[in-house]
């Protein structure tokens, strides 16, 4: 298979899977507001999808979604076999993916800096 093809296979496998995961899976341990399909990494047989799931919340709630997540991984295989029209899906490999919340957690951080060099700014130019 072409690269440009593995590319176009992973990003429709990640579109279906998140798709699957918001309409399809009816587990109460996932809260479909804090879950997002980050990345698809497929070899060119399309034999195993490594997909990276984005939990934000604390560790507790990112280990049940992610066990939810192992749990309905045959439901999820037929699912986005029956909506990719393909014979034979890949096995779905489903890792925890930190980067969205390490970004936020960056984020903040640069937030908390600027105020303070603000608060320092202004509090120099009152002395002044």
């Amino acid at each position: 298979m072409g690269k440009r093809r593995q590319e176009r296979m992973a990003e429709e496998i990640k579109r279906s899977l998140s798709s699957i995961i918001q309409h399809e899976i009816k587990d109460p341990r996932i809260d479909f507001s804090t879950v997002s399909v980050t990345r698809v990494d497929i070899p060119a047989d399309i034999s195993h999808a490594r997909i990276n799931i984005s939990v934000l919340g604390d560790e507790v709630k990112q280990a049940e979604t992610m066990k939810a997540l192992q749990s309905a991984r045959g439901h999820i295989r037929t699912e986005l076999a029956r909506m990719l029209q393909i014979r034979h899906a890949p096995e779905l490999d489903f890792r925890l993916d930190k980067s969205i919340e390490h970004g936020i957690k960056m984020s903040s951080l640069l937030e908390e800096l600027s105020k303070e060099a603000e608060e320092k700014k202004d509090h120099s130019d009152e002395k002044s």
